[in-house]
């Protein structure tokens, strides 16, 4: 969508014509020329290209060896080793492809390989310096290296002697061996070495002691010696065997089960990946199949989960890691098998899980998170499914199971049917609805709400508020449910029970979400019902999971402004549900962040079509209506107090949860709630002090598209109006430029891409690190799309954001790239009568002609308007322009000859005269 600037720099669109056959020796200059110009991306996609249009071996060979310092450049080695053999394999007398491929070689560890190509350079050209210095160089690494493998033999072997000493009895000594163990291992040296000094089955003697200490230190050891190394993790896993590591991730100790859960998320990483890290000789030596081992680990995994030996929180941890390996990371990976092959294996165990009845006689040990997990679980794994075929598949073995249940086990079959419904509508709420329509199921929920015991009546109050979340249910629940509902809440004894029936009626009750005009109940009711949900969250003699219900409630409940009024100025209940949020109890995530986004407004609302609205009056159709507490002074005031109550370090807790109960759509909604609290620029230094900015980051790099660009949003803000090394001390500034680049994206609002647009500009003026980073991220083609941009504020913030990255010596180079416009467009934009843009233009020219001289020869070439734009400048009632102006003259001047000559022989010498005399600008 940016219009391209024609040969005489109109802006419009650029004529088609013809399309040009392009050879393989133009395509190979143009990838030369982009290489000079440091876009080595761009140069290997254009020799690419050139060597499927060549056949000529000779030419073939060279453009492998470019290929190859383009890889060495993006730092993939193994690809560039792969190009430099090819061009050897064409001319064995190719220096540089010797030379390119000893880097590469270097980089992936192979050095007596490197050393042997760089001996082959030194033998065909014995004068070449670089070639001398690089051997030499080279030769004193691998000195090095021989050192420290020897000494690193010794130390090995102590730390498993001391490890495994049943006599050693100075836990001080045994303490010191593992840690330096771990710290080994880290290191690729140090971990091949664990692992030739035959580590893995030192350290399965280790994980044999069932002593916690010993387990933790062989898990996290085996941790380094897996990391990135697939045909490593491969003949780890063979000897350990997947039994074994399951078995310790199902043990009673939390820590212990936890770095399990660690190491094999690390194996199914590198499994999947094959990393660089491999050898290729070990790679070329062992024929790997990853599939069946994956499967094979996935297969116990699953059998752990009806494991009745299995430990609570090692069933959560099989879930977790389910939930991270096995749908696919993107829709754009086309093979979900493994997906479909979990759900014909082990689709009925994960329900198992999720129907388990608390305190039932003969259920699996699980935790307050355990059902979530399982939800979430589900729920993914049925978002990977790409077919009806595959989609009817998955609702009729939930049907299956759910049957099996309900038919012919009478009551406690009957109360793990309903929970497995409740399981299902929480997760993939389509298979939910299919078995909640299932004969008798709906009738059965109905009845047992009303039952004497306390466990049963719990499951089928559960069910029924899950049911009533769905469209497809609600209007027989509400002609069904709430009459019963209100006779539990009134007449009930239990609070557990109460809590739960109230929760089903807010749910019922916000059906009309924020339109005041549609109230489900009475006037009144509902600021009835926040009260006691308020109360019971405040009432710590309550238990925390019976607790969680009441946020549920009013997470309904302030859709209604009133209700988010009185909560605001309840402050006892906003910290209580504070405390709640850093709680173990990670199901509570999701009402937190839905009852702060209400409470900030800050879900999605479009402001409807004034003609549209008067046609809905005339057709007589229901409007939706504003609450007038629902104003933006209401809101600001209610951001206020919640800033003030602590609510950024609780958002700041809720981010750091590896649980899956933070689902992306959680996160989507603390980044809305981040957007709204960093509004107002006053506010943005309290959020970051209480650690707001660090928790943004990983909400900008990981979950929906509409959370990424929210809270993308929101460091953008910080960015602009706080220092950001204060903001974003040591390295974590470097992630920020991530997110603020995604904002450039064309997709993004015009908001969006200007606040992107200043923050990258603050970043680059910091230091030449950040302009880098800047650089890598491939952001300066889209700020140069937007010096093209209509509107005013985003071409004045993009030629702003230029102007610092004109800094960076590769932005420079690009400045005097054949064929480019650049520069033309800066000194044209110096001449515009916005003086903004005009003083960041002038500024820009300012930067280049100081810091890169052979740009003042080319300023002439690139418009006839040059000298009249120039003498402007220097006329300009502005002394910023005239300043800058004058920079750019002198540097001319000092430039070369033949433009001096010109810039004399115009009136700039009288111009420069006069402002010389100038007392008041010095």
């Amino acid at each position: 969508g940016v219009p391209v600037p024609g040969p005489c720099g109109a802006r419009g669109c650029v004529p088609a014509c013809a399309p040009r056959q392009v050879t393989a020796e133009q395509l190979r200059a143009r990838g030369n020329a982009l290489f000079q110009a440091g876009d080595h991306g761009a140069a290997l996609a254009a020799y690419t290209e050139a060597l499927s249009l060549s056949d000529a071996a000779p030419e073939r060979a060279v453009l492998h060896r470019n290929r190859a310092a383009c890889y060495l450049k993006l730092e993939d080695y193994s690809k560039a080793e792969a190009d430099a053999t090819k061009a050897i394999e064409a001319d064995g007398r190719d220096v540089k492809a010797l030379f390119r491929r000893s880097q590469a070689l270097q980089q992936l560890g192979r050095l007596d390989q490197a050393v042997s190509d760089l001996q082959r350079c030194v033998s065909l050209e014995p004068r070449n310096r670089a070639f001398q210095e690089a051997l030499r160089a080279l030769g004193s690494s691998m000195h090095e290296k021989m050192k420290a493998m020897s000494c690193t033999d010794s130390k090995v072997e102590q730390m498993f002697q001391i490890l495994l000493d049943l006599e050693e009895k100075d836990a001080d000594k045994k303490q010191k061996a593992a840690q330096n163990l771990i710290v080994l291992a880290r290191e690729e040296a140090g971990a091949e070495k664990i692992f030739q000094s035959d580590g893995v089955r030192l350290l399965m003697q280790l994980l044999d002691t069932a002593k916690a200490d010993l387990m933790l230190a062989a898990l996290r050891t085996l941790v380094g010696l897996c990391s990135g190394h697939r045909s490593r993790t491969t003949a780890i896993l063979a000897e350990l065997g997947a039994p074994r590591l399951a078995a310790v991730l199902g043990v009673e100790h939390e820590q212990v089960s936890l770095a399990a859960c660690n190491l094999l998320h690390v194996v199914f990483d590198s499994l999947k990946e094959g990393l660089q890290k491999d050898f290729r000789g070990k790679e070329d030596a062992v024929v790997l199949d990853s599939s069946r081992d994956l499967k094979l680990l996935i297969k116990h995994l699953l059998e752990l989960l009806v494991l009745e030996g299995a430990s609570a929180h090692g069933r959560d941890n099989a879930l977790n890691l389910l939930i991270k390996v096995v749908p696919r990371k993107s829709p754009k990976e086309t093979n979900n098998s493994l997906s479909l092959w979990v759900i014909d294996q082990g689709l009925k165990k994960i329900l198992e899980v999720g129907s388990t009845v608390c305190g039932s006689s003969g259920s699996l040990p699980v935790t307050e998170n355990s059902r979530m997990s399982t939800s979430v679980l589900l729920s993914k794994l049925y978002e990977d499914l790409k077919c009806d075929a595959e989609r009817e598949n998955f609702h009729r073995l939930c049907e299956d199971y759910v049957r099996s249940w309900f038919e012919g086990h009478e009551l406690p079959g009957k109360l793990r049917a309903i929970q497995t419904v409740s399981c299902l509508l929480q997760g993939p709420s389509d298979a939910g609805n299919r078995v909640l329509e299932l004969e008798g199921i709906m009738d059965s929920v109905l009845s047992l709400c009303a039952s004497v015991c306390e466990a049963h009546q719990l499951v089928a109050v559960e069910a029924l508020i899950h049911a009533a979340d769905k469209a497809k249910r609600a209007s027989f629940i509400t002609a069904n449910g709430v009459n019963l509902l209100k006779e539990i809440y009134k007449h009930s004894e239990r609070d557990s029970i109460r809590i739960r029936a109230l929760v089903g009626l807010c749910k019922l009750g916000s059906a009309g979400g924020t339109d005041f005009s549609m109230k489900q109940f009475a006037e009144g009711s509902t600021m009835k019902l926040a009260k006691q949900c308020r109360k019971w969250l405040c009432n710590e003699a309550i238990d925390a999971g019976t607790r969680r219900w009441a946020v549920e409630g009013l997470a309904y409940l302030t859709f209604d402004a009133d209700v988010k009024e009185e909560f605001v100025e309840d402050k006892a209940a906003m910290q209580a549900m504070f405390q709640l949020a850093k709680s173990e109890d990670r199901s509570v995530l999701y009402a937190v962040a839905s009852t702060l986004v209400n409470c900030t407004n800050s879900y999605d609302h479009e402001e409807p079509d004034p003609q549209m609205l008067e046609l809905a009056k005339y057709a007589k159709q229901h409007i939706p209506e504003q609450h007038p507490k629902d104003k933006p002074e209401f809101v600001k005031r209610r951001v206020r107090k919640l800033l003030m109550a602590g609510v950024v370090s609780a958002l700041a807790c809720m981010v750091k949860s590896e649980n899956p109960a933070l689902t992306s759509s959680c996160r989507e909604l603390i980044s809305r709630v981040f957007l709204a609290l960093v509004e107002e620029a006053e506010d943005r230094g309290g959020v970051v002090a209480q650690g707001g900015g660090k928790a943004l980051i990983p909400l900008s790099l990981e979950g929906t598209e509409v959370g990424q660009t929210k809270a993308a949003q929101a460091l953008a803000k910080i960015t602009i109006t706080s220092n950001p090394e204060m903001a974003f001390p040591g390295e974590r500034i470097y992630e920020v430029v991530r997110p603020l680049v995604s904002l450039l994206h064309l997709q993004r609002t015009g908001l969006e891409n200007f606040e992107g647009l200043m923050a990258l500009t603050n970043l680059a003026g910091i230091s030449e690190r950040l302009r880098q980073k800047i650089l890598k991220e491939r952001a300066v083609p889209m700020i140069e799309g937007y010096m093209f941009e209509e509107h005013e504020l985003i071409r004045l913030a993009a030629t702003e954001c230029m102007c610092n990255m004109a800094m960076s010596k590769e932005v420079q180079e690009m400045f005097l790239a054949e064929g480019s416009d650049r520069l033309k467009l800066m000194v044209l934009y110096s001449g515009e009568e916005d003086e903004k843009l005009r003083r960041a233009a002038s500024g820009t020219l300012a930067m280049l002609t100081t810091l890169h001289p052979p740009i003042c020869k080319r300023i002439p070439q690139v418009t006839v308007h040059w000298l009249e734009i120039l003498q402007a400048l220097l006329l300009s009632p502005s002394a910023e322009l005239q300043h800058r102006g004058a920079v750019v003259v002198m540097n001319m001047m000092a430039a070369a000859r033949e433009v001096a000559e010109q810039l004399i022989a115009s009136e700039m010498l009288e111009i420069l005269s006069v402002l010389a005399k100038d007392k008041d600008k010095p």
